[in-house]
């Protein structure tokens, strides 16, 4: 994993997403899931173009029951943008790099 993403886990969801003060990226996956290893590279490349602008953190599902259960993720990957420990957006299933960017555009705006 690129040092521009981070690990999160259910013990550390509410401190780096919930009450992180910028907006945050969180790609829900597992290991043996193949659109997650395909949609890996373009979150890897988010991550780097708006350090600073925008956190991004992987949750594995499989190591990880409660949070994905919380937010009723039934397919992985779910990409998911949280502002303010809010859910604002959701995209599920592999996506165009242009399509995330378009997703978190409004939310990046000013920062």
């Amino acid at each position: 994993m690129a040092g521009y993403v981070i690990e999160v886990t259910d013990a550390t969801f509410q401190a780096e997403v919930l009450e992180s003060p910028i907006p945050v990226l969180v790609d829900f996956w597992a290991i043996w899931c193949a659109p997650c290893r395909v949609i890996a590279p373009t979150v890897e490349q988010i991550a780097e173009e708006y350090t600073g602008r925008l956190k991004v953190a992987k949750l594995n599902v499989d190591e990880n029951p409660l949070t994905p259960s919380r937010y009723g993720i039934k397919g992985i990957p779910t990409l998911i943008l949280f502002k303010d420990g809010e859910e604002k957006e959701r995209l599920i299933g592999v996506t165009a790099k242009e399509n995330i960017v378009r997703m978190l555009a409004p939310y990046l705006e000013g920062i």
